[in-house]
């Protein structure tokens, strides 16, 4: 009798967190107005939080990394990332497709093969940036990333209470919030 029981329970399971997928997606839009010519150039990843086991795992060995936003052809942006992994620095990069509204992107995750949507929810281009990115990996998991972005390796307080804010009311707790610590390698 249990047995039958276990597919009605995971197909439950699966609709219930849909809905709740849903609905912290439905919270998430892009900035007003955004302008993506602005937004280009130099940034400096300062803060994120994630609700990913790997960033509880992993956040002593994080560091400040270098992003350079510059424009694609189909309206996309190329995000290359440079950052300090195991002493030496390591490039990857994003491609970052147009996904409706101007600031709202998709992009296929080179770890996990799957798409995942980002937002650019709040920036004034010259100081700093938030976005919003979530998707599922190839486990199922469904995972959602803030990200404070900025245009000095050390933003400044009140940038911060603003990331932290706008990753609490996504629904990310103190524990998942993680301000990076500036390093003096990979970011020239």
């Amino acid at each position: 009798m249990a047995a039958l029981h276990t597919p009605w329970m995971g197909l439950v399971l699966l609709g219930v967190l849909g809905i709740l997928q849903t609905r912290a997606e439905s919270q998430v839009s892009p900035q007003p107005n955004f302008q993506q010519d602005k937004f280009l150039g130099r940034w400096f990843t300062s803060g994120l939080a994630s609700n990913s086991s790997w960033l509880r795992e992993k956040k002593e060995h994080l560091f400040v990394c270098k992003s350079v936003v510059t424009p694609m052809a189909d309206g996309g942006l190329n995000f290359t990332n440079t950052f300090l992994r195991k002493n030496q620095c390591d490039t990857r990069t994003l491609l970052l497709q147009p996904a409706g509204l101007p600031g709202h992107y998709s992009y296929m995750s080179p770890h996990w093969g799957s798409m995942h949507a980002v937002w650019v929810v709040d920036t004034d281009y010259e100081d700093y940036a938030l976005l919003h990115s979530s998707g599922t990996t190839a486990l199922g998991q469904d995972t959602h990333m803030a990200f404070l972005y900025s245009r000095a390796q050390t933003p400044r307080p009140e940038v911060k209470e603003k990331f932290a804010a706008f990753a609490k009311a996504q629904g990310f707790t103190e524990d998942t919030i993680v301000f990076l610590p500036p390093n003096d390698k990979c970011l020239e």
